[in-house]
């Protein structure tokens, strides 16, 4: 016959399994990396949304990303919307308020950068559109839209394009045949709606910044971002 003290001993290992089990061993165990690519929704230091334009490197190897400078500025922390709790994944570290643009410089141990959001692709980076080219958009707020390029616009850098966007969806990847070609900026007028809303198909178009002028600027100010190739491009 077994003894009290060994039938106790198996009682509080058997005990001390259960618990384990229902409240885990109490070791952390790290979180992966979070999938981030152009559509992907940020939150800048903490409080506002965004989109993020692309991902991918720079000439200097690293993880770098786009979104509006009206976003936030240099030093601005980035976190992933959805993945709040895993803390800052990036930090602004340049920006330009005229071209409307920010540099996002990715901790490559957080992140984990992909041109495919949602099925919308980004294959490389194109020329800037012209008249009639069909340019489509992803935006965290009003996700998938696409719509026919009217041309330049009145400010320097500036594309409309009839795609819609909402707050939040500034830094939108816009996108000619899967190319980058820019990032939404902001709504052409307030006369209209800026996205279609049901049985009224007609919008105001967006006013997207030419993602090739900004590139000019930030390799002409040799910022982190000069030289940058989307992930999944040929170099």
């Amino acid at each position: 016959m077994k003894s009290t003290g060994h039938r106790l001993g198996l009682l509080a290992t058997a005990i001390a399994a259960l618990l384990l089990t229902a409240f885990g061993s109490g070791v952390a165990h790290a979180q992966g990396p979070i999938t981030l690519g152009g559509g992907s929704g940020l939150v800048v230091n903490g409080e506002t949304l965004c989109t993020l334009t692309a991902i991918g490197n720079d000439n200097r190897g690293e993880l770098v990303g786009f979104t509006s400078a009206h976003c936030g500025g240099p030093g601005a922390q980035v976190a992933a919307e959805g993945a709040e709790a895993a803390g800052v994944v990036g930090t602004m570290v340049a920006g330009n308020d005229a071209l409307d643009y920010a540099v996002i410089q990715f901790d490559p141990q957080k992140v984990r950068p992909t041109n495919n959001v949602n099925g919308f692709q980004i294959d490389s980076l194109g020329p800037d559109p012209t008249a009639g080219d069909i340019a489509c958009k992803l935006g965290r707020t009003t996700g998938y839209s696409c719509g026919v390029t009217w041309g330049p616009g009145q400010d320097p850098g500036t594309i409309v394009n009839q795609v819609c966007g909402q707050p939040g969806d500034s830094g939108a990847p816009v996108t000619v045949n899967n190319r980058l070609v820019g990032m939404i900026h902001g709504a052409f007028s307030e006369a209209l709606p800026t996205c279609v809303i049901k049985y009224i198909p007609l919008h105001t178009p967006a006013v997207t910044m030419s993602f090739n002028t900004q590139l000019a600027d930030i390799t002409a100010k040799n910022r982190p971002g000069t030289g940058f190739v989307p992930v999944g491009a040929a170099a």
